[in-house]
């Protein structure tokens, strides 16, 4: 039996990371190690690593994660952040300072959660940071970068976002009516799928940059069974 995959899983406490953590219960294939600030709870049966301290002993606790592959599920919002200032030093500031510790590492594989309509260009904060924030993680020279760009995240979440909890209810029905062809890469996805799709990227070998919308995601788990 091949030795389990290593997974530094930055962002834990977080809808995506407790999917990847849960998604991790009776995998052999894979080990996740958290980076968190503060404790994380876990699903009963979860058998991982939480390592724990300020942001500033990041560094040392990615190191000390000796890792294969970084799964960078960092995020917050505007209105929780409090201010534009605040929520770019989490969704940009953060990110790269964890990315750049994984790099200094010595891990090769980086899993980014981005979202789509990530644009550079666009006049929306929230896009136009995981635009940067993207491109920022492919100039520190990866063998491998992962951008994950899914539409809304179906999902449990601690946090109260009324609008958002309104939106996964109807979500599915557009999805199944208006979000077709090009408009497809806008379709929710479960955190568990998300999570599904993490395990198999964690995989690949090959070389390079690729950004993942929900059409390649969906492939990607049709190809791992799911």
């Amino acid at each position: 039996m091949s030795e389990a995959r290593r997974l530094c899983l930055v962002g834990a406490s977080g809808l995506v990371g407790q999917a990847v953590i849960a998604g991790s219960i009776g995998r052999s294939d894979v080990r996740v190690i958290g980076v968190a600030r503060r404790e994380v709870p876990l699903p009963e049966g979860a058998q991982l690593e939480v390592l724990v301290g300020e942001t500033a002993d990041w560094p040392t606790l990615i190191a000390a994660a000796q890792a294969q592959v970084l799964v960078c599920a960092l995020g917050t919002t505007r209105k929780a952040a409090g201010s534009d200032e605040a929520f770019r030093a989490v969704d940009y500031d953060l990110v790269l300072e964890t990315a750049k510790a994984a790099r200094a590492a010595g891990i090769e594989h980086v899993i980014l959660v981005s979202s789509v309509g990530a644009d550079r260009a666009s006049r929306n904060l929230y896009l136009h940071t995981k635009g940067d924030i993207e491109d920022a993680v492919y100039k520190l020279g990866f063998r491998r970068l992962d951008i994950l760009r899914p539409g809304l995240l179906r999902g449990h979440r601690e946090e109260s976002r009324p609008l958002e909890s309104l939106a996964q209810v109807l979500n599915p029905v557009a999805d199944a009516i208006v979000l077709h062809g090009r408009f497809s890469k806008y379709r929710s996805i479960s955190v568990r799928r998300l999570a599904e799709v993490i395990f198999a990227l964690s995989a690949e070998k090959t070389r390079g940059r690729f950004i993942h919308e929900n059409d390649a995601m969906m492939r990607i788990l049709r190809r791992a069974g799911d």
